[in-house]
């Protein structure tokens, strides 16, 4: 999929939302690294990240050519500060419907809008792809992110006190809600750790898809 779109930011910075390329590629990486030094709130460590650039560009080409998935970057001064993606959850009928979410922002970059911006897009370009619902997960103590998830409407159900293990701090609770409430074309069906469903029916039950 393809994606653009500027925006200023709350300091009046110029950000570029726009969908990644193969040139993007070690770019992407270096990114993808930086972000999981800083925060202990993502699956992988970077030590984690053994992709090599060619792995990385065959990548990238792929989702740009994808009907139904995407991956964006935020940009600052011709540099990737930011990262998004949308990915199907399977092919199966039982589950074509569904589609997650992941997004990441360098530290210095807290606080400006690239995470409303970047959430925004997500939305966008899994209506565009025809998705029914779109999920994604956020460790417990993420406060921030959960902050910005709640201003789009996602809420929480359950809780799964060792979602993950930590390195560092041992075990990191995931949370899980759910909530139906209308936003355009959507309805929020639930989410987890936190796992966000949006729903265009307004219901989960599988004879409703």
């Amino acid at each position: 999929m393809k994606y653009y779109k500027k925006i200023r930011l709350a300091n009046n910075m110029l950000c570029i939302i726009r969908n990644a390329t193969m040139d993007d590629a070690k770019s992407v990486l270096e990114n993808t690294k930086i972000i999981r030094e800083e925060t202990d709130f993502l699956l992988s460590y970077p030590d984690e990240i053994n992709f090599s650039v060619e792995e990385e560009e065959e990548l990238l080409d792929d989702k740009e050519n994808s009907p139904c998935e995407i991956q964006i970057c935020a940009l600052v001064d011709d540099r990737i500060i930011g990262l998004a993606k949308i990915s199907a959850v399977g092919s199966k009928d039982k589950v074509k419907h569904r589609a997650e979410l992941g997004i990441s922002i360098e530290k210095a970059y807290y606080g400006k809008g690239i995470g409303t911006a970047l959430t925004k897009a997500c939305i966008e370009c899994a209506k565009t792809a025809g998705y029914r619902q779109l999920e994604l997960e956020v460790v417990a103590e993420n406060k921030n992110a959960i902050a910005l998830y709640k201003k789009f409407g996602f809420k929480e159900i359950g809780r799964n006190p060792r979602g993950f293990c930590s390195r560092y701090t041992g075990w990191q609770e995931l949370k899980n809600s759910i909530e139906f409430f209308h936003i355009p074309k959507f309805f929020i069906c639930s989410v987890s750790k936190h796992r966000f469903r949006l729903h265009s029916n307004g219901c989960c039950q599988p004879t409703d898809l």
